[in-house]
């Protein structure tokens, strides 16, 4: 209309957060590159773990940053800071809780990855093909059939949480998506052995099905989950009114590395018509290597597998994985369709499957590509001739012990986890000192269980950095701790790890 004036509205001046100095920040970036290849390139010379300080852990007290901060700074911190007190998963030494050793060339792909800043929740573009590859690949691996689904996710702990939610979808229909699990789902029964990782547990808390709908199964002798015990109990439960559905196997217990007889469990799902689970958190991997593969035996009938590829695979945190034998069952169990998520035929929303319809999320990163340039760049053969030689570590270890008279085997070893203790009165208080002593020593890095009631020391060796010497640094270690606790004395513990950067 004429006479009325026209408001335009006054935008804030062009801003980007890229940086104004390309030059400058190269140079930083290739520092950065540099310092972390020789940060792994050196890392026996650094102790495996130490403990911050209270001022360094006070320095990560501060207030929410406003103004910006130079680059060079941040790093800085970064390198005085952080460094120094991590994990220590990269040092040959580390052999606590089952943590992989990754390599520069994931380090690598995941610096890619994080230039492309791909979401693999869906659409059509290559990242997302870059990941079914690797899930066929996968699938080969598993002699799972055309047809079969998978998904990278955080972990196993998710990727058993997934799985109990695409099982009790099978057994209980549609329904309990929109309704929930009602009188149905409250009579359903889940069983595992008493040597499986607390996530199933949590796993059936967070499904709705409820912890106590999980029935613990004795274990024999090599900590396998007893079948005849498991029969019988999914017979009682029937005769009680209530519906068995899932059966998880181990394949590497947490413990011990124990793996349960998984053609045994395969044939009783078939005949009861149960799903059949495979927690391999690590030990599903085995199967890159022909020595151990057999172990294995029954694991191609499962109806779910999950693994962690950031484990025995070396791949960099985090890159866990779901394998699903029924693709149409896993979809049923998660897809949602939506406006906003809507399929074409063509442009960038193509493609009739998309990861989201595998899954709870809908953002996700790029977690296949580490993978996919692992197993590109050293081939299966390597990574499965690294995984056979961590449990001839292993047996080497086991005899160290053996040899020892100041020292005792606690359990079987099955694959690369060997669980041992120094001799002496009020032991369970001795090795626990012993194993704090070694962490703070900066010599090795194992972690505790308790096996039978009595506290173990528990050196898991995943590394493929790992080798002998390692081994018998932490014999020397316990044995010098361990007599230094007998005797009252208080251990000699020197350790001072350099920053990155002078």
């Amino acid at each position: 209309m004429s006479g009325e004036t026209r408001v335009v509205p006054t935008l804030q001046p062009p801003r980007t957060l890229d940086p104004q100095d390309w030059t400058e920040l190269r140079a930083q970036g290739h520092r950065m590159l540099d310092d972390m290849i020789d940060y792994v390139a050196g890392i026996r010379d650094r102790p495996v773990w130490q403990p911050m300080s209270q001022a360094t852990r006070q320095r990560f007290r501060s207030r929410l940053p406003h103004a910006p901060t130079d680059l060079a700074e941040v790093y800085r911190d970064f390198s005085e800071l952080v460094v120094p007190h991590a994990t220590g998963n990269v040092h040959p030494g580390f052999m606590g809780w089952v943590h992989g050793g990754g390599t520069v060339v994931g380090m690598l792909a995941e610096m890619l990855a994080a230039g492309l800043n791909a979401n693999l929740g869906g659409r059509d573009h290559a990242p997302i093909e870059v990941e079914r590859e690797v899930v066929d690949w996968t699938r080969q691996l598993f002699g799972f059939p055309q047809g079969a689904s998978g998904l990278f996710v955080t972990g196993t702990s998710m990727a058993n949480l997934m799985a109990v939610l695409v099982a009790r979808r099978a057994a209980l229909g549609a329904a309990v998506r929109n309704a929930g699990v009602g009188e149905a789902g409250r009579s359903l029964r889940a069983y595992t052995s008493k040597a499986a990782h607390g996530c199933i547990a949590k796993a059936m808390d967070i499904s709705g099905l409820g912890s106590d709908a999980l029935r613990s199964i004795a274990v024999d002798a090599a900590h396998r989950i007893d079948i005849a015990a498991l029969r019988a109990a999914v017979a009682a439960d029937r005769a009680a009114g209530l519906h068995p559905f899932l059966v998880v196997a181990s394949a590497g217990t947490v413990d011990i590395g124990a793996i349960d007889d998984l053609a045994g469990i395969a044939e009783l799902c078939r005949s009861e018509g149960l799903w059949f689970h495979v927690d391999g958190a690590f030990g599903a991997l085995a199967m890159l290597s022909p020595e151990l593969a057999p172990r294995l035996d029954g694991i191609a009938r499962a109806d779910s597998i999950a693994l962690d590829f950031h484990k025995w695979g070396q791949v960099p945190y985090d890159a866990g994985f779901l394998l699903v034998r029924d693709g149409d069952k896993h979809r049923d169990a998660f897809a949602a369709p939506a406006a906003y998520l809507r399929r074409e035929t063509r442009g960038l929303a193509a493609g009739a499957e998309w990861p989201c319809d595998l899954g709870p999320d809908l953002s996700r990163g790029f977690r296949a590509l580490k993978t996919w340039f692992t197993l590109r760049t050293f081939g299966t053969d390597a990574l499965g001739a690294v995984i056979a030689r961590s449990c001839e570590l292993a047996r080497y270890l086991q005899q160290r012990v053996r040899d020892e008279p100041e020292l005792e085997l606690l359990a079987p070893v099955n694959l690369n986890i060997v669980c041992f203790r120094y001799r002496c009165q009020d032991a369970d208080a001795v090795n626990g000192a012993v194993v704090a002593d070694l962490h703070e020593s900066g010599l090795a890095a194992p972690s505790t269980t308790m096996l039978e009631g009595r506290l173990a020391i528990r050196a898991a060796i995943v590394n493929h950095r790992t080798d002998m010497r390692d081994i018998d640094r932490l014999i020397a270690a316990v044995l010098a701790f361990g007599r230094r606790r007998t005797e009252g004395l208080a251990p000699l513990i020197d350790v001072d790890a350099p920053p990155l950067s002078p």
